[in-house]
C-alpha cells in the first residue's frame, strides 16, 4: 500500500512537471509552433515505472492503447448505467435506487397511510420513479461531451485510481449540467405521469388533518437530485464490475488495460 501511494505521488509529481514545462516552453515560444507532440500518459507511467525500479515499465502499453482501452471502459460504464436506469421500472424496481418520499415528508407519508390514503402515497412513489425513469435519458450526449474534454491528468487519475474514480470524475464534471438537463424533464414528466397532481392531493389531504405542522418540499428539485444519485450509483456498479471481474471487460483494449492494472497494483503493495 505504501509503495502504491508513492506510485501515485510520483506520477503526480511528474505531471506537475511536464505541466511546468509546457508552461514554460509556451512562454519562450509564444506565436510559434512546435513539432514536437508533447508528454503522453504513457511517457508519464514510464517515468513513474523507471524511477520505481522497473514496476510497470517496459512492459507497459503504446499510448494509442492505453487510450483506447480507457475509453471503451469509460463508456461500457457510462452506457450500461444509463441504459439499466432509462427503463420502465428502472428506478421503481431496483431498491437501492428506489425513489421514496423525501425525508422532509416522514411524516406525510406515515400520516396519510394512517388515515387511510395509502392509494394516493403508493401512486406518487411510482410517479416520482417514472420522472426519473424519463429524465435519465438525457444523460448520454452530456457524459459523451465530458469523455472528449478528458485530459492526460485526468485519464492517469482514473487508470490507478479508486474502484470509483471513474464515478467520481464523471459525478464531478457533470453534475450540474445533468440537473440543469434534468430539471424541466423531470418537472415535466411528474406533471405528464400526473405525480405533481397526486402530490398536491396528497399534500391538500394532509394539511386538513389537526395539529400538523405544514411541509414545504420542492418536488421537482427532489426528484431531479435523486434521480442523478440513482444514475451514478449505477455507474460505479458498472466501474466495479470492469475493475474487478475480467470478463466485464468486453474489448481487446480493455483486458489488456486493465490486465495492466491489475499487474501493476498487485505489485506495488
Amino acid at each position: 500500500m505504501k509503495k502504491y501511494i508513492i506510485t501515485l505521488t510520483i506520477i503526480c509529481t511528474l505531471l506537475f512537471q511536464t505541466n511546468a514545462q509546457t508552461s514554460s516552453k509556451d512562454s519562450k515560444t509564444s506565436g510559434t509552433s512546435t513539432s514536437s507532440g508533447g508528454t503522453t500518459v504513457t511517457d508519464i507511467l514510464n517515468r513513474a515505472g523507471s524511477l520505481l525500479g522497473g514496476a510497470g515499465g517496459s512492459d507497459i502499453l503504446n499510448n494509442a492503447q492505453l487510450e483506447g482501452g480507457m475509453r471503451d471502459a469509460l463508456t461500457q460504464c457510462l452506457t450500461n448505467g444509463t441504459n439499466s436506469v432509462a427503463v420502465k421500472d428502472g428506478f421503481f424496481k431496483n431498491i437501492a435506487i428506489k425513489i421514496l418520499f423525501p425525508k422532509e415528508a416522514a411524516n406525510v407519508e406515515s400520516t396519510c397511510r394512517k388515515f387511510g390514503f395509502n392509494s394516493i402515497c403508493d401512486q406518487s412513489i411510482e410517479k416520482f420513479n417514472l420522472a426519473a425513469e424519463d429524465a435519465s435519458s438525457k444523460a448520454k450526449p452530456i457524459f459523451a461531451n465530458a469523455l472528449k474534454q478528458m485530459t492526460i491528468k485526468d485519464v492517469s487519475a482514473i487508470l490507478l485510481g479508486a474502484d470509483n474514480s471513474c464515478t467520481e470524475y464523471f459525478k464531478k464534471t457533470t453534475t450540474a449540467q445533468l440537473t440543469t438537463e434534468f430539471s424541466p424533464v423531470v418537472n415535466n414528466s411528474l406533471s405528464t405521469v400526473g405525480a405533481t397532481q397526486a402530490w398536491a392531493l396528497l399534500m391538500k389531504n394532509y394539511n386538513k388533518i389537526p395539529f400538523v405542522k405544514p411541509v414545504n418540499v420542492d418536488l421537482g428539485q427532489y426528484v431531479t437530485g435523486k434521480a442523478i444519485d440513482g444514475l451514478f450509483y449505477m455507474i460505479a456498479k458498472e466501474e466495479l464490475k470492469v475493475r474487478q471481474n475480467i470478463s466485464s471487460r468486453s474489448t481487446p483494449l480493455m483486458k489488456d488495460v486493465f490486465n495492466w492494472v491489475d499487474k501493476h497494483k498487485s505489485g506495488i503493495k
